[in-house]
């Protein structure tokens, strides 16, 4: 049975997948766990010329991911190639570190010990990846996995199946042993039960996923059952500090990126803009008019730089938003509500902790701006939410602006950069309910291995009894 994937934009079908249900996830967490022990054998330099052909792979199918992306998330041209460029240097980081998985001798007490701590494959990991990013964020489930020795089942979103199934392509193409990569797919009725059997799969010892902080309380909930490490990459509430000696056009451009590249659908999307009073009014009237110069347009027009948002529901959501704000005191300055998935840039200036949009994850093209009477009180609007994974500030002093970045409870902070940023061999991931652990680079390998002790005797030994 196969389920279909609607157009955003225009309610047509623009891909369809097999429509698994539990009952098949038994066989396809056994055949993962049967290849795991041949690709774990494999040498360092055999899974980095086979995660390099993949990286190659994923390249060379540029215009189908494109214009899956496009189809199916709504996402620009820009943002597609975007994901495919980042997604390949993803793989070729993992690529990199197959040598890098490497232990230490440890000094013993012991006479004639020899003590190990050894870097060891887990086994199968089941990685969820998210549609918002597909590409990046589908690769970024199983290429570190992967390159450790391990064998991957990574579980589509409902949403860009097939943009996600042309990832498991590529790698059956690069020549990746049967079992060692594996899809799921299902529809999103479905959803729940997928999920809920491939973490209880007794073959499944590890788990990442990428997605809403509610559904990865889920996701850790069931996977404690079973005491398995789950890494979580959740939501964000990124704050961006404006202080009085920015550089308030690069402040602006930045906070600008940040807020609405991809319509505002990226867990670091810039989504609360904090600016000192000093200068408040002057960052606003720039912001603003930065704001309306951003179009959104059909992205199969190739023309605006914003596209449609993933649905309707988005679309509610951020209006409520709106309506929320303005009911208690706050202006919108640029943009405005939406009749459709093509939503404006949209700045809502004078928020308060009052207003839902202060707290909620809006996830689409909006973004607050929050007034604060010094540095002081910037850090700690800053740090009012329950989300902490990446930051920023803008200062000319950047010695004030790293003593700001260490107040700041977040996983990532950039000063005088945007809040939206990230390079595959940098340590990802967020605090509170941002999620924990992290992807990326050599912090990827303690998330994806056992650490082993391991002695070997030179002695005889010397015992009591």
């Amino acid at each position: 049975m196969l389920f279909k994937r609607l157009s955003p934009l225009t309610g047509e079908v623009v891909s369809s997948a097999t429509a698994m249900t539990a009952a098949d996830i038994p066989a396809i967490a056994a055949r993962a766990a049967a290849a795991f022990p041949g690709w774990a054998a494999h040498g360092p330099g055999a899974r980095r010329a086979l995660l390099m052909k993949a990286a190659d792979a994923l390249e060379a199918r540029r215009e189908a991911f494109a214009a899956a992306m496009m189809a199916e998330t709504g996402a620009t041209i820009g943002f597609a190639m975007f994901n495919i460029e980042l997604a390949a240097d993803v793989v070729r980081e993992a690529a990199a570190i197959t040598t890098q998985i490497a232990g230490e001798v440890i000094p013993s007490d012991k006479p004639g010990c020899i003590a190990l701590a050894l870097k060891e494959p887990v086994g199968v990991i089941l990685g969820i990846a998210p549609w918002n990013a597909p590409v990046v964020l589908g690769v970024r489930a199983i290429a570190v996995p992967l390159a450790c020795g391990n064998t991957v089942i990574m579980k589509a979103s409902e949403t860009c199946p097939q943009t996600h199934a042309l990832i498991i392509e590529a790698f059956a193409d690069a020549g990746f042993p049967d079992g060692v990569v594996n899809l799921v797919t299902n529809a999103p009725a479905d959803a729940g039960e997928v999920v809920g059997a491939l973490i209880d799969a007794p073959e499944v010892k590890r788990i990442n996923f990428t997605g809403s902080t509610q559904k990865g309380r889920i996701v850790a909930r069931r996977a404690a059952e079973h005491l398995k490490p789950v890494l979580l990459e959740l939501g964000g509430k990124a704050p961006l500090i404006v202080l009085e000696d920015a550089d308030l056009d690069e402040a602006v451009r930045a906070a600008a990126f940040g807020a609405f590249m991809n319509q505002g659908q990226v867990c670091m999307s810039t989504e609360r803009i904090i600016v000192v009073d000093a200068i408040a009014d002057a960052f606003a009237e720039k912001f603003a008019a930065k704001a309306a110069s951003i179009a959104a347009g059909d992205p199969r027009e190739g023309v605006a730089p914003l596209g449609a948002v993933v649905d309707e529901r988005t679309v509610r959501h951020v209006n409520s938003l709106i309506d929320d704000a303005t009911a208690k005191g706050a202006k919108v300055t640029a943009g405005g509500k939406a009749e459709s998935v093509l939503m404006p840039a949209t700045v809502v200036d004078g928020v308060t902790a009052s207003m839902n949009l202060y707290t909620e994850e809006s996830f689409g093209p909006i973004v607050a701006i929050i007034r604060a009477r010094d540095t002081d009180h910037a850090v700690d609007l800053a740090n009012d939410s329950q989300y902490g994974l990446a930051a920023s500030v803008f200062t000319r002093d950047i010695v004030r602006g790293l003593a700001v970045a260490r107040r700041i409870h977040s996983g990532i902070c950039h000063i005088n950069g945007p809040t939206l940023h990230d390079e595959p061999q940098m340590p990802f991931g967020g605090v509170g309910a941002s999620g924990h652990g992290r992807f990326g680079g050599r912090q990827g390998i303690d998330s994806f291995t056992e650490t082993r002790w391991i002695t070997i005797e030179t002695q005889p030994g010397q015992f009591p009894i």
